[in-house]
Formats: C-alpha cells, structure tokens, sequence
C-alpha cells in the first residue's frame, strides 16, 4: 500500500502529509472512513475472506490481494499472482481490528522467500479455518486452494499459529474418490458438526459455458467427510448439484438445518430465482445434503459499492448475532479510481427469518456498529486499528508481542491512526506509554474525537538506536474520563520513517475502576441469556451457566465489584473464576439488585478468561448479572 500512496497519492490525497506540515494538518483515511465499520482495514487488501469465532473474538482469514505492478510503476489488473499467503485480522469489538500478518503458506518454487510451509504449493487462494478438540486441546485447522487444482490442509496450536503442513501434499485433488468432474478445485469450507465430525466442501466452475444444461446445472460442487483428525478424509465426495453454481461454498448450521451458499454464475441468461453474481443458498437436513435451493441473499457487491467482480462471503454467528464477511473492491477503488479486481473484506449483519429463510443483506460502509468497549489500561496492541491515515504494518522482532507480531511503520508527519470506543471509566488515566522504535525520532499526539481534537498527552519519540530496537516511553496525560475515539497523530521533520510503534497502554488513577457489562461477554451453559429487566445484563438459570470475557492482567491484585440479584427470594451464588480458578464468590439474595465487592483478590496474570458462574451452593441458582467492575 506505501509503495502505491507514493506513487499515485502523495499530491491527490496526502499533500497535508508533507514532512514539513504541522501536526494538526493530518492526512485522510483511504476508504474506512471515521464512523464507518467497512471495509474492515484500508492499509492492506485481503480478498475471499472467512471467519473464525474462538475466544471472544473474531478472526478473519484471507487471500493475500496486493497491487501488481507494470514495468512503468503502474498498477495493472489484478493477475492474483500474489495470492501466495493467507492474511490475518482479528476484532473483539467488529471496529478494531489487530493485523496478525501474513501466514506464508505456499512454498513452491521458493515462494515466498524460501518461507513457505506447504513446500508443495506454488498459490494460497480462499482460505477456511475450523477448531476441534482433540485429545482435550484446540486444534485450528487451515484448508486453501492450490489455485484451482487441489485443496490443502495446516495445523497449528493457536488462531494465529505457528502453522505447519501435516500431510506433506494436496488433502484433495481429482483424484480424490468422488472428486472427478470439478472444473476449478478451490474454494473450501469447512463445518465441524455438533458431535465433531468435520465436512470438507469445494469445487465450482462450467464444464461446458455453451452448454445450457452445464450452466443451470454445473454440477462441479462437492462435500467430502474428513477424519476424526481433520487432515484425512473419509470415503468418497458427495456432489451438490447447486443451480448456476459459479464458485464460493460456504456453509453454516443453524436451527438444526445445513445451509450451504454460493456465488451463482455469471453466464448466459438466469430465470429471476438465481440472479448472476449473487450469493444463493440452499438447505438441507444433513451435512452431506441433498440441499434444496431456497433463494439468495447477498447481491453482488456493484449494487451497494459502484464496482462488481466476482462474490465471496462466509456466514457466521458472533456475541448471538449473525453475520456474513465479504469482499469488495472499495480500497482499491479509493485509492486506483478503478479497482482493477483488487480486493477488501466487510461484515455486514444478517437475519435468518422465522421459516429459516434468509433476509437480503444490507450491505454498506456504515457496517457493524462497534459491541464493546476497548480497555485503554490492558496492553494494546498499535496494530490494533479502527482506522487510519497514512501507514502500513511490517513483522515485528519486538519481544513480549503475539506470535508473528506486527508492528505499525511507515509513519511520516501527519499520518495517523485511531481506535473506537476507548473506556477510560470514571477515574480516568493518568499516563501513556507506548513501545517504540526509531533512527529520526518524532512525537505521538494523543487527541480525542478527531486528529485535530482534544490534545490530552504528547509522547516525544527520540531515537532508540534502530528501527528493531525498541524502548517503553511514557509521558503524563490529561484526566480522561469516559468513552472517546482516541487518535495517535504523528509528527516530525524527517523525510523517511519517523519512528516503528509497537504497543501501547494507559495507566489510570488509582481510583479508576473497569467496567464489563455482562451482556457483552460469551453466555454459556444450558439456560444462559440476555435479559432487559432489573438491568441490561444476563440471566444465569441453570448450574453451570455462565457469563466470560478474555482479560489481561498486568497486575495480580485487583478489588473486583459484581451488581446482580437473584430471580426469586432466595440467595443465588455467583463464582468469580478467572484463569480457571475460583478466586471468590458473590452472594445476591432477593429480587432488588445490589453490589457486592471482593477486596484485594490475588488471580493469575497475563491473559486470562474471567468467568462469572452460578453455582449450586446456597439456596437457588437463578443470578441476574449486570456488570463486573474491578479497580487496582
């Protein structure tokens, strides 16, 4: 993406960028604009995306779309050459996004600088990602096309990895029992059922465009059942004879019903049910099918954005709401005028009806509105973006960050970035920190609202002796209390990269308290679920049920304040687990809500899941929960 803004917009877009430019004059954001959710980043591209739920957040795994170059520095149309690894984001909140880099899968031909896992594969194209336990761990599971010519497998211990190829070749090929026939072998998706067995699907293409009857009727879709290990498979495919099947399976469940969805063709002339480029659906009574068309709900994305290409989506369920990822060539036409095939991802909610039909999606940059709040005084990460002006992210060799840590770069006078949403309760902060890296040297404003707004601290950026040699500075900022969009606005006179930024954190006031509401965090158990009346909050019915949230502690030692009641007169007890460890219980007795509070609780440190469950100690388990406070 710099390599692009230098050519094509330092004097259409970024002329407020120039080095010499004060720090107020900040540039603009590309295509996520302030207030809008979609797409969900601008400083790369990432096409065919698919999403995984694990741990309260939301991973999104994608192609590796980026910008070919003719020999005159101009971008050309998309080739998909690039396609080599699989990007990744995640979001706890659906605004904020953490760029988890690149997974650099194909390892043919010395792709991807001699990197590569799958030393069999020359191309990454449209990636799914499943979790299973297995032998009481998580396992994640990675399934990618070869191009068109055969599906492949990674594993890895975590969402982000490392990842490694367990099968040494392609999991499917034509080959493959059941396979013969697909025009274009690419396109996976996977389900891992309620009793664990996973199902493999792909295929699309025309075996014969001329032919009317292969159009309607390509027949090139498949539905394989993979092994207990979800790296082998099981007998022979299933075809799925999905009318004017173009590309894209997806596949979600709900309500006990299979639905499988695709992009329809795009030639010859339709019947209305099946519009060209749109995404439709079918659904059946099992995994394997039969399906039964039942209509489409995802126009294709020319409708809602000016520029069409071709669809790819995947549906999945998120904090109990529904939602579908696509992509759309809203960045590139930004940024080209043109999007010349280049691609971004976005979320966009959807609504099964009562008859389990699907409504159609409304699609917009306006997006998802953000669900939670983000805790300024945990460790953030700086690639962690809402939005943005200016910059990119590189691999980063800082220590204490996630696997495959990135790092914020290519930051120049008036670039900026921003996060929706930052919580700094009642207390409010009192210092920043931030880890940084640098050869120039610049400075941080911290503002509220906008990059032109409040300025409540400067970060002043020396330098660190290196562009990976990294350093924690800190600086004193303005009591802020509440909730704002907070932007870090850079500055200085350099005429290159001013500084690397890594992570950054608020410290707040001791009497500074955090507040996660309970209806925001995962509701488990057999009963478990949202309720509007004492409070907004959660109703815990049954024993076992429970309300959780990932958090990280720096500190071992915090007071913790739950408000809540019982659903009857009797006393309901309510664990306070964190780590896996019960580290104290609140007792609510009677329908009227109070707080109760747990002084100087020693828990473990780093990142934890908090859990609040009801138990089956002292009198009824009915808990009503409204909110969980903890202060230092």
């Amino acid at each position: 993406m710099k390599r692009l803004s230098v050519v094509f917009l330092v004097c259409a877009l970024w002329f407020s960028c120039l080095p010499q430019a004060p720090a107020h004059a900040a540039g603009n954001a590309v295509a996520k604009l302030p207030g809008n959710s979609n797409p969900l980043m601008d400083h790369k591209l990432g096409a065919d995306p698919y999403a995984l739920v694990y741990n309260d957040r939301v991973y999104i795994y994608m192609s590796s779309d980026a910008y070919v170059y003719n020999s005159n520095g101009t971008v050309k149309d998309n080739d998909f050459s690039a396609l080599n690894k699989i990007h990744v984001i995640s979001s706890a909140d659906m605004v904020n996004w953490t760029d988890h880099g690149a997974i650099p899968v194909a390892g043919s031909n010395n792709a991807n600088n001699g990197q590569g896992i799958a030393k069999w594969a020359s191309l990454s194209w449209a990636p799914s990602v499943a979790k299973k336990t297995i032998n009481g761990r998580d396992k994640f599971f990675l399934y990618f096309a070869n191009g068109a010519s055969g599906i492949g497998v990674l594993t890895a211990d975590s969402p982000v990895g490392p990842w490694s190829d367990p099968v040494g070749r392609a999991l499917l090929t034509t080959s493959t029992p059941g396979m013969s026939g697909v025009t274009w072998l690419f396109d996976p998706a996977v389900l891992v059922d309620d009793d664990g067995t996973g199902y493999l699907y792909s295929g699309g293409g025309i075996p014969n465009t001329s032919d009317p009857a292969s159009v309607a009727n390509p027949k090139t879709a498949r539905v394989i059942k993979l092994g207990a290990d979800m790296t082998s498979v099981v007998g022979s495919a299933v075809t799925i004879d999905a009318p004017y099947l173009f590309e894209d399976s997806g596949m979600h469940k709900y309500n006990g019903k299979y639905y499988y969805s695709y992009c329809i063709n795009f030639t010859g002339t339709h019947p209305a049910a099946y519009p060209a480029g749109e995404i439709g659906y079918m659904v059946g009574d099992s995994p394997m099918g039969p399906f039964t068309y039942k209509g489409h709900f995802l126009k294709n994305p020319y409708a809602f954005f000016g520029v069409g290409g071709n669809n790819h989506h995947a549906v999945f369920q998120f904090k109990n709401e529904w939602y579908v990822v696509y992509h759309a060539q809203t960045v590139s036409k930004a940024v080209l005028g043109d999007g010349k095939g280049y691609r971004s991802p976005h979320i966009n909610k959807l609504v099964h009806n009562s008859d389990g039909t699907i409504q159609e999606v409304k699609a917009d940059m306006a997006g998802i509105p953000q669900i939670v709040n983000l805790n300024p005084y945990n460790r953030v990460e700086a690639e962690t973006i809402g939005w943005n002006a200016g910059i990119t992210t590189e691999p980063s060799r800082a220590a204490g960050g996630p696997f495959n840590n990135q790092n914020v770069t290519s930051i120049n006078n008036g670039d900026w970035i921003a996060v929706g949403n930052v919580d700094f309760g009642t207390g409010g902060a009192k210092s920043f920190k931030a880890n940084v890296a640098s050869t120039a040297g610049g400075k941080i404003e911290i503002r509220l609202g906008s990059p032109a707004g409040t300025l409540i601290g400067t970060l002043n950026v020396g330098s660190t002796g290196g562009n990976q040699t990294w350093r924690e500075l800190e600086t004193t900022v303005n009591n802020t209390t509440g909730v704002h969009r907070v932007y870090f606005v850079f500055s200085g006179t350099g005429t290159g990269n001013l500084f690397n930024f890594d992570y950054w954190q608020f410290t707040a006031n001791s009497s500074s308290a955090t507040r996660v509401e309970a209806e925001n965090m995962t509701l488990g158990g057999t009963y478990a679920g949202k309720i509007s009346s004492p409070f907004n909050g959660a109703a815990l019915y049954a024993n076992g049920d429970y309300s959780a949230y990932n958090q990280y502690f720096a500190f071992p030692t915090h007071s913790f304040t739950l408000r809540g009641a019982s659903s009857n007169s009797g006393t309901a007890r309510v664990d306070l687990q964190i780590g896996g460890t019960t580290v104290g219980s609140f007792y609510f007795t009677g329908t009227a809500p109070t707080t109760q509070t747990l002084s100087n609780i020693s828990h473990a440190t780093g990142p934890v899941e908090v859990r609040l469950t009801v138990s089956t100690d002292n009198g009824t388990w009915d808990a009503y929960v409204d909110y969980l406070e903890y202060t230092n």
